[in-house]
C-alpha cells in the first residue's frame, strides 16, 4: 500500500477513534446522572440506559477493530487479510478500514 494512502487511512482511523471515545465519554455521563425520584421516569431512564448500554458496547468492540488496525499498519500488515494473507480491496477498506478481513474471508 502507498505510504501516503497508509498515512491517510491511519489519521481516519485515528479521528474515528476520536469520535468514538468521545461518544462513549458522553455515555458515561449520560448513564451516571440518573437519579430521578419518580418511579415512573426512573424506569423510562432505566429503558434509556439499556439502549446506551448497547452503544457503549458497540463502541468498544469498534475501539478494539481500530486499535487493531493501527497495529497492524506499525507491523507493516495493514491492508492484508489476517486470515488468508490476500490484499484486502481498497473499496473494502474505503468503506471499513479497520476491517482485517478480506470480502472471501469476511462471508
Amino acid at each position: 500500500m502507498p505510504t501516503q494512502t497508509l498515512a491517510t487511512r491511519k489519521a481516519a482511523l485515528l479521528a474515528q477513534k476520536a469520535a468514538i471515545e468521545a461518544r462513549l465519554s458522553s455515555i458515561d455521563e449520560e448513564l451516571d446522572s440518573h437519579h430521578n425520584p419518580d418511579w415512573e421516569d426512573l424506569a423510562i431512564e432505566r429503558e434509556n440506559d439499556e439502549v446506551l448500554e448497547t452503544s457503549a458496547l458497540t463502541g468498544q468492540q469498534d475501539l478494539r477493530q481500530i486499535d487493531a488496525a493501527l497495529i497492524r499498519i506499525k507491523q507493516g500488515d495493514y491492508g492484508n487479510c489476517v486470515k488468508c494473507g490476500a490484499e484486502i480491496e481498497q473499496q473494502r477498506l474505503d468503506v471499513l478500514p479497520a476491517t482485517p478481513f478480506c470480502r472471501a474471508c469476511a462471508t
